[in-house]
């Protein structure tokens, strides 16, 4: 779900505000102190919780007094404000540095598309502080009543977001708590929170500012692959039981190869096919050690069904490339069957399909539109004694209720647009559509 709110929230209001009256001389003899009780902290985080110690280290450590009122982070540099790191204890600066790396590994610096920023800025807090806690990183700042429910432990910030946006209005969100630092839209392009009508960094005081920096879509991808790259290095640098669960899930997806769904469609295909072992035709590998080695024994007809999620989600040019891609692989074959049909909350449009048919595959056309019920494909094929082969499923991954039935019939699901990219249905095998796309 994407949906942008239409109405202004005032959840930036925080309990803390820096004192606009402090001297520039105040200031300075702060901001000394302050910076040796952040390297105090990163020490400690290197000491108790390497990762984030070494992640922290990888970042820059900067001065912001002129337009952050808290703390931020742009993949490269923690700036900080003086005076609200002062005004907190050792563990609680290990916290919010901890935070700041988070928003880092999460990529929420640039995942929020066109999501309200505020809303999905505080589903991110609520993400990164249950974390913290739930791990004992840190203190929670007590300057600060921070977004934390673990009613959201180990959901996506996406998943929040939807929760979030649908139940609440705007007091009810200002009654839930506040962001512990400043969300900014890193991006040139567009209009940042925090800036003028006429698009310029706006202070405090509502005057240009000239510190606050701004990246190029380019500039944040180069940002995106040296955040990934220091994740990696940090957790090899922290050792095995000394990175969280979540991000060494993450790490382990970033380093393990991947099939992407075009190779996992056509193994799984032409895994149908293969019978036995037979000796009618010999395999030319083993000729020149004198053995004969068995050659593989195919079945003469591919036997499987397929089902299009037409709830919403998935457009006609997914679903063509999609059965393109099918048909490709089935022309290989010298014979198969077919069974295609498109899906909501029940199956529409059921086509047979085989190689001395005249039908085309690219010629089907698309049904449906309505809600969606995974289940109403396995009711559909015990009703109409359909036991494929190999069932697959091309869908975007929100079922209502159940994923179907995983003793049927061997499954793979064809996962599009869904916003987890670690996402695997409970059973069966599970690509992401995505992943093969340039």
């Amino acid at each position: 779900m994407s949906s942008t709110k239409t109405t202004k929230t005032k959840v930036g209001t925080k309990n803390w505000q820096p004192n606009l009256d402090i001297t520039p001389e105040e200031l300075k003899e702060m901001q000394a102190q302050v910076v040796d009780n952040i390297i105090i902290a990163r020490v400690r985080l290197l000491l108790q919780h390497p990762f984030f110690g070494n992640m922290a280290t990888r970042l820059r450590i900067q001065a912001a007094d002129d337009w952050l009122p808290t703390a931020a982070v742009d993949g490269r540099n923690l700036y900080y404000n003086t005076q609200f790191f002062n005004a907190m204890n050792i563990q609680e600066i290990e916290f919010v540095i901890a935070h700041e790396i988070l928003h880092c590994v999460y990529d929420h610096l640039t995942r929020r598309e066109d999501r309200n920023p505020m809303i999905y800025n505080i589903a991110s807090d609520y993400v990164v502080n249950n974390l913290l806690v739930r791990d004992k990183i840190g203190h929670k700042p007590s300057i600060v009543d921070c977004f934390q429910d673990f009613k959201y432990d180990g959901w996506t910030s996406e998943e929040v977001y939807d929760d979030i946006f649908e139940k609440y209005d705007e007091q009810e969100l200002e009654a839930l708590g506040e962001l512990l630092d400043e969300h900014v839209d890193w991006e040139k392009d567009g209009q940042a929170s925090g800036e003028g009508k006429d698009g310029k960094e706006e202070n405090k005081e509502g005057k240009e500012g000239k510190g606050r920096p701004s990246y190029s879509k380019e500039e944040l991808r180069k940002i995106r692959d040296e955040i990934k790259e220091n994740m990696m290095t940090a957790a090899q640098s922290a050792g095995a039981g000394n990175v969280p669960g979540d991000i060494a899930r993450m790490i382990k997806e970033l380093t393990e190869p991947k099939m992407n769904w075009r190779e996992i469609l056509r193994q799984q295909i032409q895994s149908t096919i293969k019978n036995d072992y037979t000796f009618s035709r010999p395999s030319r590998k083993g000729w020149h050690t004198g053995a004969i080695l068995p050659g593989m024994n195919y079945m003469d007809t591919i036997d499987i069904a397929i089902s299009l999620d037409m709830s919403g989600s998935i457009g006609d040019d997914q679903a063509q490339d999609f059965l393109g891609e099918v048909k490709g692989i089935m022309d290989e074959f010298k014979d198969f069957n077919l069974k295609l049909w498109c899906f909501d909350t029940q199956v529409y449009n059921e086509q047979d399909f085989s190689a001395d048919g005249n039908d085309d595959l690219l010629d089907y056309e698309i049904h449906g539109g309505g809600g969606t019920d995974f289940m109403c494909n396995w009711n559909y094929m015990k009703e109409n004694d359909i036991q494929p082969k190999k069932f697959i499923m091309f869908t975007d991954g929100y079922p209502w209720d159940s994923w179907g039935d995983a003793d049927y019939c061997d499954t793979v699901f064809i996962v599009h647009g869904h916003r987890d990219k670690n996402l695997q249905a409970p059973f069966g095998i599970t690509a992401h559509y995505e992943e093969s796309r340039a």
